[in-house]
């Protein structure tokens, strides 16, 4: 699946910050969520954007860091201090509570959260936790909050979903012979990239879905930034990564140029009305072979992640799995 088109492209690169995305930009009136907004990236994200004057709302699992965030970012947003709400992403009655509870236009819904194991862990329903909490929750939000996007769309001219992704989906594309690990031997990295891979996917068939109503999503990769996503991480895991960094495969970012790339897609006039795209350093990535080498394509995204019919499926297994 090459891309014949001529990429989408932007001023921003590796070293650009949110601030340097956000500079000169206006978003008073715009209600955005920020979902795992307590710490790291999300933080960052959620700050730029309300420092700019978005009304943002702060999706977290752990509401006292979260009002922790909340007066950080007041201190620096002039007092405007954003709103903290619980959401458990893993939490199916949870999420449809989240979406049930907001009131009125969504312009911005930035799935952000996500979660690393160690070793296996299950959901009540048997799921595995991070496809579970990385996927199906953010799918079963963006589900929830349609008709708030819907209606952000008509009076700004469209909104938009940001799917942050990883350079790990890479390694794995959707096993729909057996996505919660039932059979095959348990590998949370594997699972890690299975979710991540899910989140483009997503970006892929919502805007398929949800373009006509004014709405698109595009996924994006933060790169490397150490943040408390990583305190899980077994011993094989940080070898993992200490060795792609040896590698040159990727270069740690502050959290600030983490953000970045989320706030592109979100604000960016080039992605307005423009979504299935997956975002690396400010820009739309080049599409590379699933057979390709991740040494030699860093900063590329593999087909297995932008494919039209493994999203088709991938969204229909979704909605079977949450009982729509």
């Amino acid at each position: 699946m090459s891309t014949h088109r001529p990429l989408v492209t932007t001023p921003f690169t590796s070293a650009s910050t949110a601030a340097d995305v956000l500079r000169g930009v206006d978003l008073t009136g715009v209600r955005a969520i920020v979902t795992g907004a307590s710490s790291g990236i999300g933080a960052e994200t959620a700050r730029a954007l309300a420092c700019a004057g978005a009304e943002v709302t702060l999706a977290v699992r752990n509401p006292v860091a979260g009002d922790a965030v909340a007066e950080r970012i007041a201190a620096s947003a002039g007092g405007v201090r954003p709103r903290v709400a619980r959401l458990d992403l893993a939490d199916r009655a949870g999420v449809a509570r989240f979406a049930g509870a907001w009131s009125g236009p969504l312009h911005l819904l930035i799935n952000n959260a996500g979660v690393v194991t160690g070793g296996l862990e299950r959901t009540r329903e048997g799921w595995e936790l991070q496809f579970a909490t990385n996927h199906l929750g953010h799918f079963a939000l963006a589900a929830g909050l349609h008709d708030a996007l819907a209606l952000g769309a008509g009076d700004r001219d469209g909104a938009r979903i940001v799917s942050v992704s990883s350079t790990a989906h890479m390694r794995s594309g959707i096993d729909f012979g057996d996505l919660h690990f039932e059979r095959r031997p348990y590998d949370p990295q594997l699972a890690y990239a299975q979710s991540k891979t899910a989140n483009s996917l997503f970006a892929v068939e919502a805007t398929r879905r949800w373009a006509s109503d004014g709405i698109v999503a595009n996924a994006v990769n933060p790169g490397g930034v150490a943040t408390g996503l990583q305190r899980n991480f077994t011993a094989r895991q940080k070898a993992s990564l200490d060795a792609a960094e040896a590698a040159g495969i990727f270069t740690y970012k502050t959290v600030e140029q983490g953000a970045a790339t989320s706030v592109v897609a979100a604000v960016a006039p080039e992605f307005a009305h423009s979504g299935g795209h997956y975002l690396d350093d400010g820009q739309e990535a080049y599409t590379v072979p699933n057979d390709a080498d991740l040494a030699q394509h860093p900063h590329g995204v593999k087909e297995w992640a932008l494919d039209p019919a493994i999203a088709q499926r991938l969204w229909t297994v979704s909605t079977e799995l949450l009982g729509g």
